[in-house]
């Protein structure tokens, strides 16, 4: 089997796939009570397993995952695509990174790395995003890399009406 397909790197930034070996990582960017705050968290051992299961199964499955986000070598967060309409081809963009590399600009470089793997290598017709009503970070990073405000919609997580985002195909 090839190893899953992955964003190109930027100045700062490389990505890698997920593996199977990859709890300690996702224990520590999905129990990051900073990190999970705006999207339903804390997250507990179960949850925290249940979500690398669940890129894992996106990477093997669709072949997108949000995949890891390496700076100098080290694993800061993760940003990448999850199915939104694959019937369309209109895949999901989000991204967590660890608190101690927030305001670096990080989301919106890596963000712009996979919104041209998403249109250039798969071919997807177009990108959704939604935000916390509160994170006005990645309000900010959505509107650098181009998405637009198309509607609220209910999160389950957080029980709240949500911001979202679109990008079409250039």
């Amino acid at each position: 089997m090839s190893e899953p397909r992955v964003p190109g790197p930027t100045a700062r930034l490389a990505f890698r796939p997920w593996t199977e070996g990859d709890l300690s990582l996702a224990r520590e960017l999905f129990g990051e009570p900073k990190v999970t705050a705006l999207v339903g968290g804390p997250f507990d051992h179960t949850a925290i397993a249940d979500r690398l299961a669940f890129e894992l199964g996106n990477q093997r499955d669709h072949g997108i995952a949000y995949w890891p986000v390496l700076m100098g070598g080290r694993e800061i967060g993760c940003c990448g695509l999850k199915p939104r309409d694959p019937a369309r081809r209109v895949h999901e963009l989000g991204f967590y990174f660890l608190p101690a590399y927030w305001g670096q600009g990080l989301a919106p470089e890596a963000g712009a790395s996979v919104v041209a793997f998403a249109f250039d290598v798969l071919g997807c017709t177009g990108l959704f995003a939604g935000h916390h009503p509160e994170n006005h970070g990645s309000r900010r990073a959505l509107e650098k890399l181009g998405f637009r405000y198309v509607h609220h919609e209910l999160y389950p997580p957080t029980g709240l009406q949500h911001p979202c985002y679109e990008l079409p195909r250039p």
